[in-house]
């Protein structure tokens, strides 16, 4: 019997061994299952923190009409910012991945940029109207697009976080971008964020109609259509506000709907100009009744 006992051992260590060679084998291939979900899963957040893609805008020069010498360093001006307006969106494409809901990029980024676009065309146009004739149809130059790496990215932000933080947009309207952007719920301390978590508060905006000069007959239909627009657009401002709450980041109110409604209401404000100043003095300084508040 005291032969037997070592045969008895070494087989039931050889057991042993087999038994823990099976659940070693058994982990790896679980493991190698999981890492297969995890990449398959998440696969449009991996390329999301790996290229947020760019975004792509019409090139307005070339569809400019001739510049009169008296235009050009306006237009030049703000040529420049329509520049700059990308660059500005392409780096908060960067900075915002991971963040926001589904509509993020589009309420965050794409919508604002589109917005300031307007406002900037529009001044090209004005400039060049002045002592020539104003070109017409620019303003289909304005909407930009995510390419399709980008656009593919922003698919996973909307997927994997929910609303990135600008939000994903978005927000930041930030932009969550978001526009939402940041939002109204977190807006870290500021008197903005506050609101939101707490009531939300309401958009306040300079009431334009009381700084208007005597409206031309012909002009009147065109300021009144106008004016309309800018109530519209405090009326969604506000809108977004509430529907926003709890998303975005530390500026996203800021910057998913107090700026974006600033651009459009410079756009507004500027047709209205326009309208008065072909039969009329153009109205000077109105940009300044632009910018909004946030009121508790």
């Amino acid at each position: 019997m005291s032969r037997a006992l070592p045969k008895y051992s070494k087989r039931r260590v050889g057991f042993i061994g087999g038994a823990a060679a099976v659940a070693l084998s058994g982990a790896v291939i679980a493991g190698s299952a999981l890492a297969g979900e995890s990449s398959d899963g998440n696969d449009a957040n991996v390329r999301t923190l790996a290229g947020p893609g760019t975004i792509s805008c019409p090139d307005v020069t070339p569809e400019l009409p001739a510049i009169p010498a008296s235009a050009q360093a306006e237009v030049d001006r703000n040529l420049g910012q329509l520049d700059t307006q990308i660059a500005e969106a392409n780096r908060r494409l960067v900075d915002t991945v991971g963040q926001g809901g589904p509509n993020f990029v589009q309420n965050a980024i794409l919508g604002p940029l589109e917005d300031k676009r307007v406002a900037a065309i529009n001044r090209i146009a004005t400039a060049i109207g002045r002592t020539a004739e104003r070109p017409a149809g620019l303003d289909s130059l304005a909407a930009c697009t995510l390419n399709a790496e980008g656009a593919a990215d922003a698919g996973g932000e909307t997927g994997g976080s929910g609303d990135g933080g600008e939000a994903t947009a978005p927000p930041a309207e930030d932009t969550g971008q978001g526009a939402g952007q940041g939002d109204a719920g977190q807006e870290g301390g500021n008197g903005a964020g506050d609101a939101g978590n707490a009531g939300v508060g309401t958009i306040s905006c300079p009431d334009v109609a009381p700084e208007l000069p005597a409206i031309p007959a012909s002009a009147r239909a065109e300021v009144d259509r106008n004016l309309g627009q800018l109530d519209t657009q405090i009326t969604e401002a506000n809108r977004r506000l509430v529907d926003t709450v709890g998303q975005g980041g530390p500026d996203f109110v800021q910057n998913a709907i107090l700026g974006p409604l600033e651009d459009k209401r410079v756009a507004a404000i500027n047709r209205i100009a326009t309208a008065i100043g072909r039969t009329a003095e153009r109205p000077a300084g109105l940009d300044s009744l632009a910018a909004c508040t946030l009121t508790k």
